[in-house]
């Protein structure tokens, strides 16, 4: 059974930072790509960074480019989202997605895992 388990949210302030961590259980990283998505009160989701099966190939939405970092562990089976430099529209739940294959996609269909999310709130 394909699980998805986020951890790592909290209240930060404005400039702080928080890493995200996405534990898999019931299948290997390898061949899977992830994405970190997130949702804020009254918005779509959207897609923030993802990280390929292939060589570890990455992309970020411009507004988190240069202050978020994705990363995986294949051997711990968690994918990680480090977040710095965190805005007040950074808050959101976030959710990690699996999808089997290379292709990093923004389209949360195409994703057949989902975890249950993990609630980011930044406030001063």
């Amino acid at each position: 059974q394909v699980r998805l388990v986020e951890s790592g949210g909290g209240l930060v302030q404005p400039g702080g930072s928080l890493r995200l961590s996405c534990a898999a259980s019931g299948f290997t990283l390898d061949d899977y790509t992830f994405t970190w998505f997130r949702q804020a009160p009254g918005k779509e989701r959207e897609g923030v960074s993802c990280i390929s099966s292939r060589d570890g190939w990455t992309d970020y939405v411009n507004s988190v480019q240069g202050r978020f970092t994705i990363s995986r562990d294949n051997a711990k089976n968690t994918v990680y989202l480090r977040m710095n430099n965190l805005k007040p529209e950074d808050t959101a739940v976030y959710y990690c997605a699996a999808t089997w294959g290379p292709a990093c996609s923004w389209w949360a269909p195409s994703y057949g895992s989902w975890g249950q999310g993990t609630q980011v709130n930044v406030s001063s």
